[in-house]
């Protein structure tokens, strides 16, 4: 067979026409993929049977019904933030500042709880709250967007820098709130009156964090699919001189998307305070914030499959604690674990995008 003296053995070329079900094939490819090569390395560094090791991340995740709901609530906490996420990039405006927007939410929220809690009633405050968590993490969102519209600021940057005076931010607060005076943190939040505490419902406590946050994953997934402002999102993700060109007020998008964005990611703050922790430190974020950006990233800001992406980083992490715990083993072996699942579930979105054209093959049409 002859060939071209300059044709590569290899081409990448992007891959069109592929069913959803296929995308989704590949990924269950990766995952198992992945389990076979953390089997051999568990069984070759610690010689545990791997199955017992999976098994002991199942238990740790899902072994008793505290452990479902306690899973349930930080499955909700990185959707809400993954949620948030997904207006602004698909409209390609990388907001790396939820950590900060989280903050703000949460200073918010605790800040309603600390000097309103004994004054109105708890439904009443849960809904000052939550306006005022929203508001705040708009209000943090608008600042880059402004500035990217206005000036063409580079919101990366920008979004991340807001991150770090978010964090300076809490730590005043953590400060004037100390309880007990010296401690440098603020404790639990009215801890004998629980004002300001999500209400348990059915007998669960954590059902509320479902409700709130499954219902927003609803609204984003109509407003980007089905809406008017979805479809000039959509756009302007996929070029602004396009948008421009058919009428669209770019930057009106921009600042309305990140205000959206913000406020949700605000809510998030809202929900791990009130929620969660019932107290708010540096530490409330706590790195989802960077997180979600793979949530939103691999479920194609398509919010029901962030509901299966969160479910699985969060049974992750759950899993690894276990097994560090379970088989005495340090942190970075689990972690380990962890990150090569990750990679081959990131590494299989290449399969998914693009594929292998080696010498001699044409392309299918």
């Amino acid at each position: 067979m002859n060939f071209k003296a300059n044709e590569p053995f290899v081409r990448i070329t992007k891959r069109d026409g592929l069913h959803f079900w296929q995308g989704w094939l590949f990924r269950l490819i990766a995952l198992a993929l992945a389990l076979v090569v953390c089997a051999i390395i568990i069984f070759a560094m610690v010689k545990l049977n791997p199955l017992k090791v999976y098994g002991a991340m199942w238990q740790g995740a899902f072994g008793s019904n505290k452990r479902i709901w306690v899973t349930l609530r930080d499955t909700m906490m990185l959707l809400c933030i993954g949620v948030g996420l997904a207006p602004a990039f698909k409209m390609r405006f990388w907001n790396i500042g939820a950590e900060g927007q989280i903050l703000v939410g949460g200073i918010a929220t605790a800040a309603c709880m600390i000097y309103l809690g004994s004054s109105m009633p708890t439904w009443l405050l849960i809904i000052l709250m939550f306006v005022t968590s929203a508001v705040a993490g708009a209000i943090w969102g608008f600042i880059p967007a402004i500035f990217k519209s206005r000036f063409g600021t580079n919101e990366t940057l920008f979004t991340l820098m807001m991150n770090y005076v978010a964090i300076q931010l809490t730590s005043f607060f953590v400060a004037l709130w100390e309880n007990p005076f010296g401690s440098n943190t603020v404790g639990v939040i009215n801890q004998v009156t629980k004002n300001g505490w999500f209400p348990s419902i059915f007998g669960q406590q954590y059902l509320l964090n479902v409700i709130l946050v499954l219902s927003m994953a609803v609204f984003v997934y109509i407003y980007l699919r089905y809406s008017k402002q979805g479809y000039e999102i959509a756009v302007v993700g996929e070029s602004e001189r396009t948008a421009r060109y058919i009428g669209i007020d770019v930057r009106n998008v921009i600042v309305r998307t990140m205000i959206i964005s913000g406020a949700i990611c605000g809510i998030a703050g809202f929900i791990a305070v009130s929620g969660a922790s019932h107290t708010i430190s540096t530490s409330t974020a706590g790195g989802r914030g960077f997180t979600a950006i793979i949530v939103a990233w691999l479920a194609k800001f398509n919010t029901f499959v962030m509901i299966l992406v969160a479910a699985l980083l969060v049974f992750l992490e759950k899993g690894a604690i276990q097994i560090a715990s379970q088989y005495n083993l340090n942190d970075y072996a689990s972690q380990m674990i962890t990150g090569i699942i990750l990679f081959f579930i990131l590494g299989s979105e290449f399969f998914i995008n693009y594929k292998l054209v080696f010498r001699g093959k044409k392309e299918a049409k």
